[in-house]
């Protein structure tokens, strides 16, 4: 804006600075511009097919912050159809959006399924993760964190076995921000851990923030900064407002490829879900 406006006004200088600012925003959010690894084409026709393959090393997986459990449990359950998702994560879930959701028939399309225990200081609900697959070494606490609890569980996709944790952070309001960065350091401690790692969920982080890329370090990645498929707003949503941050996030391994992401609104949330296809890279 600046820059039309001061080249409207013949402003020259002004101009020049706003494109020098204009091309260093360009370079810094590279990664959402420029794909730094992209999914086969074999994962794009797996995912397609209207019956789940779970012993493949493809998958469709998706994460959404249900809003203190008020999100449309039915219109869950059609999008994990609709986008032949095998592995779903959810944040922000009250006990009566559980039930509500067993009574939509998640069970239906992913059986297996593990929920954090809840403790004093969640994040507005409990986390939970649900998948097609079955499901191992599944733990409902996987790490400390001061925050809602991260569920967890090993589920094996071809060859390779990838660890997945829905998470959630406290959000860095007035008063809460040690709280926010010390859930970050939390789930940034698992790279000290021999797993391959899918950690999905409401990070109340953009990429811009430099905690979030402390927790990603030089081992993990964000799946939209590094897909070159723009930027992928997830909050807020049904609001009447258009989504304007991005939250939401899919960090994985970098032995694990993820690519073909989109938003999805979900009635009843103030966040929309963030799908993604997702591949195991060779050893």
């Amino acid at each position: 804006m600046v820059l039309v406006l001061s080249l409207l006004w013949h402003r020259r200088v002004l101009a020049l600075l706003s494109i020098l600012c204009l091309a260093l925003q360009l370079f810094w959010h590279f990664g959402y511009l420029k794909p730094t690894t992209t999914i086969s084409t074999q994962a794009e026709t797996a995912v397609s097919k209207p019956t789940l393959n779970t012993t493949d090393e493809y998958a469709r997986i998706m994460t959404l912050n249900t809003r203190i459990g008020s999100a449309d449990v039915n219109e869950i359950v059609q999008t994990v159809k609709a986008q032949h998702v095998e592995v779903l994560a959810l944040q922000e879930m009250s006990q009566g959006f559980i039930q509500r959701l067993k009574d939509a028939g998640i069970a239906s399309v992913l059986p297996y399924s593990v929920v954090a225990s809840t403790k004093h200081g969640d994040n507005g609900g409990v986390n939970g993760l649900w998948s097609a697959a079955v499901m191992s070494d599944a733990n409902s606490n996987l790490i400390p964190v001061e925050a809602s609890s991260i569920p967890a569980a090993s589920i094996k996709l071809g060859t390779r076995t990838v660890r997945f944790g829905s998470v959630h952070p406290n959000s860095p309001t007035r008063g809460k921000q040690s709280v926010w960065s010390s859930g970050l350091d939390s789930i940034s401690s698992l790279k000290n851990y021999d797993h391959t790692y899918v950690l999905m969920g409401d990070y109340n982080s953009t990429w811009d923030h430099s905690t979030f890329r402390s927790l990603l370090g030089n081992r993990f990645s964000d799946s939209s900064e590094e897909a070159g498929e723009g930027f992928h707003m997830t909050y807020p949503a049904n609001s009447g407002l258009p989504s304007v941050i991005e939250i939401d996030h899919i960090v994985h391994d970098k032995g694990v490829v993820v690519g073909d992401l989109e938003t999805v609104e979900i009635a009843g949330s103030d966040h929309k879900a963030l799908l993604a296809t997702m591949e195991t890279a060779a050893n």
